[in-house]
């Protein structure tokens, strides 16, 4: 039977960055847990393989972020450069439409999820604010 492998693709930059991470280190301080996982961390390389071609096209995602925001502009510009670069630049051109789609499509629901976070902490600063009214703690 094969030995099971798994692998965490990081996009950001190694620095002193670990080969492996595990389950009980990263979330739970090294603590003995009942299941233990540890996955090989694929970090950018000299390599002109599909994997590092997705890690650059990230890179340059996140710096286009970085410059323009959560933005359509973003998008087309990390698309863009990407393609001078050659970097999945075949994929690219065949699915640059349906990427755009895709992406645009993740940030309105990342703007959802932040619109729907400050509404509710407001709510329960409203609420908090009239609690400590109704006990006398806080005046207007």
């Amino acid at each position: 039977m094969p030995k099971p492998e798994l692998y965490v693709i990081f996009t950001g930059n190694k620095g002193r960055k670990p080969d492996t991470i595990s389950l009980s280190q990263e979330f739970f301080d090294g603590a003995d847990i009942d299941i233990e996982i540890k996955a090989k961390v694929i970090y950018e390389s000299d390599n002109n393989n599909i994997i590092n071609k997705y890690i650059v096209f990230c890179k340059v995602f996140n710096d286009q972020i970085k410059e323009h925001g959560m933005t359509k502009q973003a998008i087309t510009e990390t698309i863009r450069i990407c393609k001078d670069r050659n970097i999945l630049k075949q994929y690219l051109n065949s699915k640059e439409v349906e990427l755009v789609t895709i992406m645009t499509s993740l940030f309105d629901d990342e703007q959802i999820m932040r619109t729907y976070a400050k509404d509710m902490a407001r709510e329960t600063t409203k609420r908090n604010a009239i609690t400590m009214l109704k006990k006398g703690r806080i005046s207007v």
